[in-house]
């Protein structure tokens, strides 16, 4: 037997259960610039039609209370009549009213306990008035026409009642040309939203079209196309592509240059390493003379393998693999370490290595890659420097700049200053800017062995630490300055741990 199923349960086939999600999942219009007009038009509609409907409430709220004041205050007046004088007081009070209304649109009456007009224009009782001290508006025939009125009716003493009314046929008129205003102004407001939309459907397209341009020049090789500034809001995308493209040219530029560097210093000892094994294999007569032909071709290779080995220590550096290893260290012990490492290998090329430090807060960094940036610092300058000359290898940390009533001393240092000079042959201005460049080698290093990564390599230590690299000259040799920022948390650091005094 069939089981019985709720009818919230009952199952469909499956083509009109993926018809029906259809059409509840997709919105018809899929053009961003339209939906974006309409958006805008449907919300400058319904913020006008608010506006306009507050001002149309306004207005005629502010006649109907204007009329019913008017009536409340002309029958405190008419009751002070029947307070002096009696019914026929207030009846000449009425019939004077009536001859100084100039506009017609006064209404009273008077009636005695019979229900008998003692005094006013109406001709009998509304019907429709039953309570008293209560507002009415109701519809009457005056002469040859009928007009909307305002009523209220008020019990006198000894039986007698008054009515005061005001036709209302003025503020009738009044609310319908405010009625019609609006409707108007709704219609022109409605004209002037769609207009707005199409003419910022018109912007979005043209922003989004000069984007997709350049994303399209971009996209078939041409890295030099940049979107157009129109002067607008706009212009803050555009520009941020742009300086997005001008990155992505210099890193292009960078890496045809690096290829192009690769080629060049690699072929040159990969010639060598070759010609010499195809020597010796030709013209070797003793194992000796081969095996110094192997030797020598092992050490080009194993030069290829360091420029590689540099290269991705470069491209891990940059991509911020490395920030993971980041601790707490001590400068003072690294560069006394250092200076002890290197002193052998100055004293061997007839230099003098001297160390000046003061004490150094601690440092929020990667202890082993600034430990091999000093490294390639100090070989450069031990290999370019003439002999009986001096390295110095110096460190001080470097204030902050002082708010104002507070001295310098007062506040903790923005970061420290590493260097290392030389006295050798420098370089010109033209050369300090392209030191930094991968294989770039300047005219007085051609001679001398490497690869030119090492001052490479530093700066991509030096950006990892968010710090800087500065190249001067020294008049005679060169000065290379690291400066290394302190975190929050190597200042909050200095605060709790004493300084740790280092070696002069």
């Amino acid at each position: 037997m069939a089981e019985d199923r709720p009818p919230s349960r009952r199952r469909f086939p499956p083509w009109r259960r993926k018809q029906g999600e259809g059409r509840r999942r997709h919105w018809p219009i899929r053009s961003a610039g339209i939906n974006f007009a309409l958006g805008y038009g449907v919300l400058f509609l319904i913020s006008a039609t608010l506006f306009l409907s507050f001002i149309w409430w306004s207005s005629t709220n502010l006649l109907n209370r204007h009329v019913r004041a008017f009536i409340e205050t002309d029958a405190q007046e008419l009751q002070k009549r029947w307070t002096y004088g009696g019914a026929p007081a207030l009846g000449d009070a009425i019939t004077d009213r009536l001859e100084q209304n100039i506009d017609d649109d006064a209404l009273y009456l008077l009636t005695d306990r019979h229900g008998r007009r003692l005094a006013g224009n109406l001709p009998g009782w509304p019907v429709a008035i039953k309570r008293m001290d209560h507002f009415y508006e109701l519809t009457i025939r005056r002469y040859t026409f009928t007009t909307p009125a305002e009523f209220k009716a008020y019990d006198l003493p000894h039986g007698f009642r008054l009515i005061v009314g005001h036709d209302i046929r003025g503020r009738t008129l009044l609310s319908t040309v405010i009625t019609r205003t609006v409707i108007w102004c709704a219609v022109m407001i409605a004209l002037l939203a769609v207009g707005g939309a199409l003419v910022v459907r018109d912007l979005f397209r043209r922003m989004v079209g000069s984007i997709a341009r350049t994303a399209s020049a971009v996209a078939s090789g041409d890295l030099n196309h940049r979107i157009a500034l129109t002067g607008s809001e706009t212009d803050l995308v555009a520009e941020t592509v742009n300086t997005m493209l001008d990155r992505i040219n210099r890193l292009m530029e960078g890496v045809r240059q690096v290829s192009n560097a690769i080629a060049h210093d690699l072929r040159t000892p990969i010639t060598r390493a070759r010609n010499q094994l195809e020597e010796a294999l030709f013209s070797a007569t003793s194992p000796e003379e081969l095996r110094t032909a192997v030797d020598r071709a092992i050490g080009d290779l194993d030069h290829i393998t360091g420029i590689f080995e540099a290269l991705l220590r470069i491209a891990q550096i940059e991509a911020g693999s490395r920030r993971s290893a980041f601790t707490m260290m001590d400068l003072n012990q690294l560069l006394a370490n250092m200076a002890e490492l290197y002193e052998a290998s100055a004293e061997e090329a007839g230099l003098n290595l001297h160390l000046d430090i003061v004490p150094l807060p601690p440092l929020f960094g990667d202890e082993r890659m600034l430990q091999q940036a000093l490294a390639n610092l100090l070989d450069n300058a031990i290999k370019f420097s003439p002999p009986d000359s001096a390295l110095t290898l110096r460190a001080r940390p470097v204030p902050a700049i002082a708010p104002p009533g507070h001295s310098p001393s007062e506040c903790s240092p923005a970061g420290l200053e590493i260097s290392v000079q030389d006295q050798g042959p420098g370089m010109n201005d033209a050369d300090i800017l392209r030191a930094h460049e991968r294989f770039f080698r300047a005219e007085s290093a051609r001679n001398t062995p490497g690869s030119g990564l090492g001052l490479s390599l530093v700066q991509a230590v030096t950006s990892l630490h968010h710090g800087r690299l500065t190249l001067t000259k020294a008049n005679p040799g060169l000065k290379v300055t690291l400066f290394l920022p302190l975190t929050q948390d190597a200042e909050q650091t200095t605060r709790k741990a004493p300084l740790t005094e280092g070696p002069s």
